[in-house]
Formats: structure tokens, sequence, C-alpha cells
């Protein structure tokens, strides 16, 4: 078969999920390609969503700025199901016509740096970033379609699925002995109902129950932290939901009050969510909760550090994912240590650009709250320094003022293991907007301005 003749883009973007379709957007001035591996947008609100799945945040606060959410749903759900999600993305993608940018079933399997030499030695780090459209090809994106064996190559200027983190057990310890199924959270969540009745089919629980056949509902216990400025109020803040908590739910009944503050769960974006009826479940004792920090497979289920075991037919790991390990699989291997730091965060200016890695934007790889107003305003600030708006500091500059606000950030819990700014949330919007020449006063009225939350609409025009 003849090799397919390459296509050439100013902008290529990998992934048409909340943060693909928000870089679109801003920059479809430049007419980009979106690489979507599967035949819809939406990433894991398409693909990997229970079926009574809510947002966790109100609407207003996973809101494009310039695109507020249907009326009907205003009216009625606070927090929008997943299909409801779907179809706010589908609206605001078909209402800016970024659809048309987005190539459906094109898999990017490998990148390739066109660009010269690369700079991956702090020794050597150049002063200047230099200009994402340099004007020629800088990168080439090799992309398989329709899951097909044929690679098609694009050439561009700028460019960012799920990998499970799989923990590591002992020798002849692992899955591999388990008589019984073992699945991952990220092959569970795709599972249909009646794949899901399979997986329990005549499965027995500890009491000797047949399991109901059914997936369990995933509504959830909607509990938000606003965005609060000074640690005292903050520290406040943590008390007072703390002890709601607290009243509210048996944790200490059965053992599972944190010995941390709240504001450090928040601080690390892993504030857990409680599904509807999860507690009068337990409290009939068909859930029943063990704590372990290290446990393997026999070949009937599970053993624990302390000896003990249990019997289980499926075990389900939810061990998160790791999306460094997905992006380090299409570096080149010249870029891989750049993503891989030693801390397991990489190093962004502004959440979005590596100093040391020429035209190459990320967008989404920053946490909050909502991360879809995340990825709206790290998109802003990277299509106005596409069009040469501003400029930006030296490259040792970046990289020092990145590193100190990452052990700024780190001291304000231990768990911090990834790109979560929820506390700082403001604080980078604020920087972000002077850095594109914009005001960073939001309200109308100080008072406005000092004690009201702050949300999407806010930063519209």
């Amino acid at each position: 078969m003849a090799p397919t003749s390459p296509i050439f883009t100013k902008i290529g973007i990998i992934g048409a999920g909340v943060s693909g379709i928000a870089a679109a957007k801003q920059m479809r001035h430049h007419d980009p390609i979106v690489f979507e591996g599967t035949d819809t947008i939406g990433g894991v609100w398409s693909h990997c969503c229970y079926s009574s799945t809510n947002l966790q945040s109100t609407y207003r606060d996973y809101e494009f700025s310039d695109f507020p959410w249907p009326a009907a749903v205003k009216k009625e759900y606070s927090f929008p199901s997943h299909l409801e999600v779907l179809d706010y993305l589908n609206s605001y993608a078909r209402h800016f016509d970024v659809l048309k940018c987005v190539r459906f079933n094109s898999k990017v399997v490998v990148l390739r740096y066109l660009g010269g030499k690369t700079t991956t030695d702090k020794m050597d780090t150049p002063e200047e970033y230099g200009s994402l459209l340099s004007g020629h090809p800088v990168w080439e994106v090799a992309v398989q379609t329709n899951n097909s064996d044929e690679i098609q190559k694009s050439k561009t200027t700028c460019g960012y699925g799920d990998v499970a983190m799989m923990p590591e057990f002992p020798e002849k310890k692992g899955p591999e002995i388990f008589e019984g199924k073992v699945l991952h959270t990220i092959d569970y969540c795709k599972l249909d109902k009646d794949a899901t009745s399979d997986l329990i089919k005549d499965k027995k629980d500890q009491k000797g129950n047949h399991f109901p056949l059914e997936k369990p509902n995933q509504s959830i216990l909607r509990l938000l932290l606003s965005s609060l400025f000074s640690p005292l109020l903050r520290k406040v803040a943590s008390k007072l939901i703390e002890s709601y908590l607290l009243r509210k739910l048996p944790l200490e009944k059965y053992g599972l009050k944190p010995e941390h503050p709240f504001v450090e769960d928040y601080a690390s974006c892993q504030m857990a969510v409680i599904p509807e009826k999860f507690i009068p479940e337990a409290d009939k004792g068909n859930i029943v909760f063990k704590k372990a920090s290290n446990w393997w497979f026999w070949e009937k289920g599970i053993e624990f550090e302390d000896k003990s075991k249990i019997e289980a037919d499926v075990v389900i790991l939810a061990t998160g994912y790791d999306g460094n390990k997905k992006l380090k699989a299409i570096m080149p291997e010249s870029f891989r240590s750049l993503v891989d730091y030693p801390s397991g965060l990489i190093p962004l200016y502004r959440g979005t650009i590596h100093p040391l890695i020429p035209n190459m934007g990320f967008i989404g790889y920053v946490e909050t709250v909502a991360n879809l107003h995340s990825s709206e305003m790290r998109s802003m600030w990277l299509s106005r320094l596409v069009d040469k708006k501003f400029k930006l500091p030296g490259v040792p500059t970046m990289l020092d003022k990145t590193l100190k606000e990452m052990e700024v950030m780190k001291r304000t819990t231990r768990f911090y293991k990834r790109n979560c700014i929820s506390i700082y949330n403001v604080n980078h919007n604020d920087e972000i907007c002077e850095e594109m020449g914009w005001t960073a006063w939001k309200k109308k009225t100080w008072v406005s301005e000092a004690l009201s939350k702050f949300r999407s609409r806010d930063y519209f025009n």
C-alpha cells in the first residue's frame, strides 16, 4: 500500500474531550485539526460514565463563559446528568462550528519532533521560548484511523484515553494467581447493563446473598468548598465541613474518619463522593470496610497484611489513572524525561506549557473542582499566546516560577501528587488575565469582588 501523503496544519489538537473542544473553539481561526480516537466528542463523559453519573459540581461551576446552559436544564437540574453534560458539550461544539475541525476515529500513536536540536538539559536552557507558530512544521503526528494498520502523518506546529494505574504486587501474588475476575474501574464503567448483570450473575456477597442484577447507582453527595482566599478562611471552612460530615455520616462508626483536615483533600483534588444509598447499604452489612496499607491476591480472593483473607469472585481495582504514562508513550524519547518529573508532576508554566518543550501546549492537565473552566481559561491564554498578543518571560524565569508554585502547593497538603490548583484557582486566573492584558477585576463592585464566588460567566469578555 502506498504511504499516505502528510497533511499540514498550523494547530494540531489531540483529543476531543472538554479540553480539546475548548482549545479548538479558541483557536478555530487557525483551522486546527482535532484528532479524536473515537467516534464522538466528550471524552470521559462519552466513554467512561455510569448510567446514573451526575455532574459533581453545579452547572454554574461547569459552564463555558460565553455559552450558558439551556434554561430547561437550569430550571430542573442543579447537577445535570452525564447525558445532559454531553448534550451541552455537543451544543457548544455545534454553536461555534468546532465539529468541522474534528477527525473522528483518528488515534494518535506517536509524535516526532521536526524542529532540530532538542533542549532537555537545563545547562543548555534557551533564554527565550520562541513563537508557537514558527512558520514551519515542528511536530509530526502519526495517526491510526479506524483501527487500521495504516498510519497517516500530519505535520503541525502545536499540539495532548485513559491508562489505568495498576498496583504492584509481590511475586506470585498478583492477579495471575486469582481464580476469579479482575478489572479496573475504567473497564467496569464501560460495561452496559447486560454485561454488568453477567459479571455478578450467580455471585454471592459475604453473607451468602445473591447480588441484584443492576449496576449500582452512582448519584453523589454533592459537597463543594467555594473559592476562599485567606488561609484563615480556608481553615474555618474546612472545620465547618468536617463537623458537618461527622454529623451527617457515620465515619467514626466505620473507622473512616481521616486523620488529616478536609482542606488537604480539597487541596489535592481527591475529595471522595458517596453513591446514593451507600451508607444504608453499609448499615445493612452489604458493604464492609477494611483498612489496609498492603494487600495481595490469593487463589480465592484477597489477603491483607494482617494475614486475614476474604474470598471474592470479582475484584474491581479503583486505583486511579496514569495520564503521564499515556503521554510518555507517544512522546519522542528525547522529551520523555521532561514529562516524567520525579514528583510525578509535569512543571507547566500557567499549567499549560513546558518551557523546555517547544511548540506544545497541555490543556486539561491542571485540576480544579470544575475542570471545564480551568481548561477554557488556559485555552484563551494559549490562543492569545499563539496570536502573539503578549510575550512570555524568559525560559529560566518560567521554570523558576513554576517550580516555586509547585513547592507552595505541596505545602498545603501531604497528598499533592498531581497539578491540583483548587485552593489557588482564583489567583491563577488573575495572573493569567493580567498576563493576557486583561483586568483581573471581575465584579461590578469591590464588595462583590472581595466576597462573592467567582464563576465562568465572570470572565466573559
